[in-house]
């Protein structure tokens, strides 16, 4: 299986441009890496392939097929901030299971212990928080997985428990995942290649 964004652009301004003519292609198993400088347009390409930003040019497809926006999309995307994308009045059991009842092994995968599930969201750390949303997004139905600077806010020693806990799960789920980040030894350790986006973009 391939996600593929093909003619991607973008912008608020057709005379600035944030993306233009981005072509781009991530295989099932697949670890790719995005590389770039702040400000061009990785986030927001991230947030195209994922189908949160929809005001776009070209075409986003999965195997050909675009797709569709009114059942579970099997493209997830992690943010950097954890955080903000949780409901601050769920308690983290509710959130973890909203979508799908997440299985105990990928719970022991990422260290998630028992007694965090009856927390609230604030009542956890950044790295704490960044796990649960991993294990969310990990559903039997994901195929490609996005993950756009998600180790930037937690320490060295839990940034490499939760890419070790990511790399065993994808590898035995078969799932693609976009790696983006500012971490150049990161990325030459975990990713098959890393593309640079300044080298994809029309923009530039």
């Amino acid at each position: 299986m391939y996600l593929k964004g093909e003619n991607i652009g973008f912008g608020y301004k057709k005379s600035n441009p944030i993306l233009k003519d981005v072509d781009i292609s991530l295989g099932s198993g697949e670890i790719l890496g995005l590389a770039g400088d702040s400000g061009s347009g990785k986030s927001t390409l991230c947030k195209i392939l994922a189908g949160y930003e929809r005001n776009y040019q070209g075409s986003v497809s999965l195997d050909g097929k675009k797709i569709p926006s009114n059942a579970y999309n099997p493209v997830q995307l992690i943010f950097q901030h954890p955080e903000k994308a949780v409901n601050p009045r769920w308690k983290m059991r509710d959130i973890l299971n909203e979508g799908h009842v997440v299985s105990q092994d990928i719970l022991n995968s990422f260290g998630i212990k028992k007694s965090w599930l009856d927390r609230w969201p604030n009542e956890l750390s950044g790295g704490e928080l960044q796990r649960f949303a991993l294990a969310r997004a990990l559903s039997p139905k994901t195929s490609f997985l996005i993950a756009d600077e998600i180790t930037t806010m937690v320490d060295a020693i839990t940034q490499v428990q939760i890419w070790e806990s990511i790399l065993d799960i994808v590898d035995e789920l078969n799932i693609g995942v976009l790696v983006v980040s500012h971490d150049k030894k990161l990325m030459a350790k975990i990713c098959q290649e890393v593309v640079d986006i300044s080298h994809i973009n029309g923009r530039s």
